[in-house]
């Protein structure tokens, strides 16, 4: 348990900026490469690691770099700085139904989903019936997921992703979804995955959930890290800078 899961090492997202459109091709065509553009960090030598089997969460305000941080994690974006490695497969909740074909129904996104995170339609098959037990849609399940709502969205997404046992699962905001009974059978699913081993990333504006579901808490401020420690601490702190921000 010892082991280290994620390791981010100088992390470092930075954009550059344009005032207008013209200045990005000036500066591709200035022969003395002068700069016409200003960088923005969404993320600033950013240090921390995560141990296997840990529960971590990740607070901040809107804009901190929350998101930029877990793409980051699953490879979706690359670092303009620093390193992350990470060991072991990862399963993810981004963006709600993010991977999802509108057109397939539930069923076919399961194998779908399953086929995008390396599994056979055998594997896939082999978990169906837990998987469909776990999101508790109905008769959903066989209709296209254009129709359905968000938090059947969540439902079925966090059954999937949870399903296939990843050695890291990454979650954004996903328990926000939907109502109370599916929030506690979500907080139980990622209790057992810890103790099995695998390792969770939990960013979420809920506090209480945050507080109740992780050990330790990374504070994100402008991109910049602000707080890491104790879940009890840092959530604390932040609701108090929450508060005088609002007041």
């Amino acid at each position: 348990m010892d082991a280290v899961s994620i390791k981010v090492s100088g992390l470092s997202k930075f954009y550059h900026l344009y005032n207008s459109p013209g200045d990005r091709l000036k500066e591709a065509l200035n022969p003395f490469k002068k700069n016409y553009h200003h960088d923005f960090f969404a993320l600033k030598e950013v240090d921390f690691e995560v141990k296997r089997g840990e529960v971590i969460g990740i607070v901040g305000n809107n804009g901190a770099g929350k998101s930029t941080l877990l793409k980051i994690l699953t490879g979706v974006l690359t670092p303009s700085q620093g390193e992350v490695k990470v060991e072991g497969k990862i399963a993810s909740l981004l963006e709600l139904g993010a991977g999802f074909n509108p057109e397939y129904t539930g069923i076919e996104n399961i194998y779908f989903q399953g086929t995008l995170m390396g599994y056979t339609n055998a594997q896939m098959r082999e978990k169906i019936d837990e998987i469909i037990a776990f999101a508790d849609i109905g008769e959903f399940i066989d209709q296209p997921v254009h129709m359905y709502s968000s938090g059947m969205f969540a439902r079925l997404a966090f059954a999937v992703a949870t399903s296939v046992k990843p050695d890291i699962l990454i979650i954004d905001e996903a328990l926000s979804v939907g109502d109370g009974a599916f929030a506690h059978k979500s907080f139980n699913r990622i209790m057992q995955l810890k103790d099995e081993g695998t390792t969770v990333v939990f960013c979420s504006h809920t506090l209480y959930q945050v507080e109740m579901i992780c050990s330790k808490v990374l504070w994100l401020h402008e991109g910049s890290l602000h707080g890491w420690g104790k879940a009890s601490d840092i959530v604390k702190a932040y609701d108090q800078f929450l508060y005088k921000s609002n007041n």
